[in-house]
């Protein structure tokens, strides 16, 4: 789906007509900006056949392959590009026990009515390259109820059986290696389907993990290698009603599981080699607060359930239980973790089947060092935990920024301390707000979703922690002074009660906190520094903008802007800033600091830009509104000079004339300016795009005359929101993603 086929009718225009050279392909180095983590890693799966080989799944920013116990991931998913951005999410994961080689991975970000359907993608070479089944229903990785798991699961005895769990249309199975799938009617809608106990839909048309089916099982001592399992358990996400279910002919009639909780949700399950089945529950599915929840065993010989939970919840400390784990060289020894636990959630341990269990945390020690950021973060969303089927000391459990591994599990056992360390090297989940690479010090400064944003000194080695102070959740916008690079300033959302702006005066160093702010509630918006320094204008999320000329002590209303306006400094000139009405076809300009702006009529050549069409999660038609397009840049070393990166398409005005519009660019995501070529008068332009019916990432090294793509189809990274070339580095250049980091690239030699 385009979403720009609309617009094109009205603005086909003589001014685009004439069309550039085809770009040429220029070869990128590409590595990731270290940040490691910062996302939510929901599900953990070894390949019990091949010891150290193992896959993450994340819940928007694709999958991952470990090829030893404890080295780095590979990102698998790095090839989908925009067209299939719904992709990137990965619902669940699968391996065939037997087959080393065998990766399916279930995808689908939403399940709102914008989005396409989910997908398949199987592959036979540990997920080197995939082939792809189109689902008729949709998947929800990046919605509630996304730690529950596996939903997809290969029949161990027969590995060209699978089940696929789905949120909305029930039970799914596949006879061919994931080529084709088919419902499962004999499952009754009824014991999955939303009913009153459930409460109606989200209003925002996605789901909440409610109804749904959480999980899907195999016994493999009920088949032969060859033969299909008899024995099958789906888990559903109900209360009030059997949540767990049983086929023993091979999926050919299904039975609920008599006696079992019903006043909580099942989340995730393990089958222990001892033939019994340990269910962790929740009364939501997460990942969310919970009110209550527990630990069940099912012994299916005797048909005997078993409460065994560690810890039970209470009024005034509620919370859920996410996972169980068991250790597959001794059906005794377990772990269990919480969900939601507001004195910071816990994992537990067992050595006898879950007759007692004893916290693991309490004499823990952990090791942050390579992410150092997240010891400022509590432990969260531990919705998966695994023990190593080839190492019981090893066992790791996911959090909303990652990871954590140990190598001594089993010192537990003897009452003595188990060391963690950050799991997560090579995982980049990050979504980046907005790059700032100075003209001089640091390389970067990033604007970071949930986890604040950084000042990278050295792109390889992660930063020491975030800025501070403040200490931001999402820092929104991040600039600095382009004749005064030492002067940084960011704004975002306070996690200390601190202020909603940050500044540094060192090139990031050290940071401070203004006097006062214009607006104390607002944490989005935009910032925009003068070219010394010295002036700034914060334009607060529908607000009105305000400029400070003595580093926050005070602020004044910004005379002739509407609300909401964003500006952007001139490169050159101190006193000078523009600014721009796009749907309101109007420029702005100040000569005074940003005191006051005056307006005149924006006038691009092919006549006035439609307003874009709202859409769900920060989409419009006219783009993720996260994003770089739609957006007006001032030329670096060039006063006056600006370039409009319109949705639909490049403008450019030089020496106070009219907008003229660049032939062949047809769609922007991102755009932005790096360091000049060798001999060039002309900055690097960059930009995230569709280029003479072409999507990539392009560069400019003559003013836009001519393009080159440099990315490859191997390198796409799905949604790109941001990208910036270094006024420091001839060709190099940061790209910053929606759920996969940052990554910067160098011409390959």
């Amino acid at each position: 789906m385009n979403p720009i086929k609309p617009l094109l009718g009205a603005l086909l225009l003589a001014g685009a007509s004439t069309q550039a050279a085809p770009p040429a392909d220029l070869p990128y180095h590409w590595r990731p900006v270290a940040i490691v983590g910062g996302g939510f890693v929901d599900g953990l799966v070894f390949q019990p056949s091949m010891p150290g080989l193992m896959y993450a799944r994340t819940d928007m920013g694709g999958a991952y392959r470990r090829d030893s116990a404890t080295g780095p991931w590979i990102p698998l998913l790095d090839g989908l590009p925009l067209a299939d951005v719904n992709l990137v999410g990965v619902e669940s994961l699968a391996v065939d026990p037997h087959d080393p080689d065998a990766l399916y991975l279930a995808c689908g970000t939403y399940t709102n009515p914008a989005v396409p359907n989910g997908a398949v993608l199987r592959s036979h070479n540990r997920g080197r390259t995939f082939q792809r089944t189109e689902l008729p229903f949709k998947l929800g990785a990046n919605e509630g109820g996304r730690g529950n798991g596996e939903r997809l699961a290969v029949d161990p005895n027969d590995g060209s059986v699978l089940y696929l769990g789905s949120r909305h249309a029930g039970l799914w199975r596949s006879t061919d290696a994931a080529a084709s799938f088919h419902r499962v009617d004999a499952l009754p809608d009824s014991a999955w389907q939303r009913n009153a106990a459930d409460g109606p839909r989200p209003s925002w048309g996605g789901s909440d993990g409610k109804a749904s089916i959480a999980f899907v099982l195999f016994d493999p001592a009920s088949g032969a290698r060859g033969h299909p399992s008899r024995t099958v358990y789906v888990g559903l996400s109900v209360i009030g009603r059997p949540s767990l279910w049983v086929s023993r002919d091979a999926g050919a009639s299904w039975q609920p599981v008599p006696g079992g909780p019903a006043l909580h949700r099942p989340m995730r399950a393990a089958l222990a080699g001892d033939g019994r089945l340990y269910i962790a529950y929740a009364s939501e599915p997460g990942p969310h607060r919970m009110k209550d929840g527990s630990v069940w065993r099912y012994d299916p010989g005797r048909q005997a359930w078993a409460d065994i939970t560690p810890e039970r919840p209470s009024a005034t400390q509620p919370f859920g239980y996410a996972a169980v784990a068991v250790d597959a060289a001794n059906p005794q020894r377990l772990l269990a973790s919480t969900a939601g636990r507001g004195a910071g959630d816990e994992l537990f341990r067992s050595s006898d089947g879950g007759a007692t269990w004893h916290p693991l945390f309490t004499a823990a020690r952990f090791d942050a060092s390579a992410a150092p950021y997240v010891a400022d973060t509590h432990l969260h969303w531990l919705y998966d935990v695994k023990i190593n089927p080839a190492n019981p000391d090893h066992a790791l459990f996911t959090t909303g920024y990652g990871g954590w591994e140990t190598l001594d599990l089993t010192q537990a056992d003897g009452a003595k301390p188990t060391h963690w360390r950050v799991m997560s090297r090579g995982i980049e989940e990050t979504v980046a707000l907005a790059l700032h690479s100075p003209t001089r010090g640091a390389p970067l400064v990033t604007a970071i979703g949930d986890y604040s944003g950084f000042v990278h000194t050295d792109l390889d080695t992660p930063a020491p922690g975030n800025p501070k102070p403040p200490f931001f959740g999402n820092t929104h916008d991040v600039t600095g002074a382009e004749l005064a690079p030492e002067v940084i300033v960011r704004i975002g959302k306070p996690r200390d009660g601190g202020k909603n702006l940050g500044y540094s005066l060192d090139g990031g160093k050290t940071w401070r906190e203004p006097a006062t702010v214009p607006d104390a509630r607002s944490s989005d918006g935009f910032v925009a520094v003068s070219a010394d320094g010295q002036s700034w204008v914060w334009t607060p999320k529908d607000g009105t903008p305000h400029v400070s000329h003595d580093h926050g002590e005070t602020w004044t209303a910004v005379k002739g802007l509407p609300a909401g306006t964003r500006v952007i400094a001139d490169r050159v000139n101190p006193g000078r800033f523009h600014a721009m009405d796009l749907f309101g076809d109007r420029l702005f300009a100040s000569d005074d600091g940003g005191r006051s702006f005056g307006a005149r009529p924006l006038a691009l050549p092919d006549g006035r830009v439609t307003r874009a069409e709202a859409g769900g999660n920060n989409h419009s038609s006219r783009g993720d509104d996260r994003g770089g397009q739609d957006r007006l840049y001032s030329t670096p070393g060039r006063e006056g000079e600006l370039w409009l990166a319109a949705f639909h398409g490049l403008y450019r005005a030089s020496g106070g004339q009219a907008f003229q519009r660049l032939p062949s660019v047809t769609q922007i995501h991102a755009f932005g300016f790096g360091r000049a070529a060798p001999g060039s008068k002309d900055p690097a332009l960059y930009f995230v795009g569709t280029l003479a019916d072409r999507y990539g990432l392009f560069r400019s090294t003559d003013g836009a005359a001519s393009w080159q793509r440099i990315n490859d189809d191997a390198h796409q990274w799905g949604l790109i929101l941001q990208v910036s070339g270094d006024p420091k580095t001839y060709g190099r250049v940061y790209v910053g993603t929606h759920g996969r980091g940052v990554l910067y690239g160098d011409p390959r030699p």
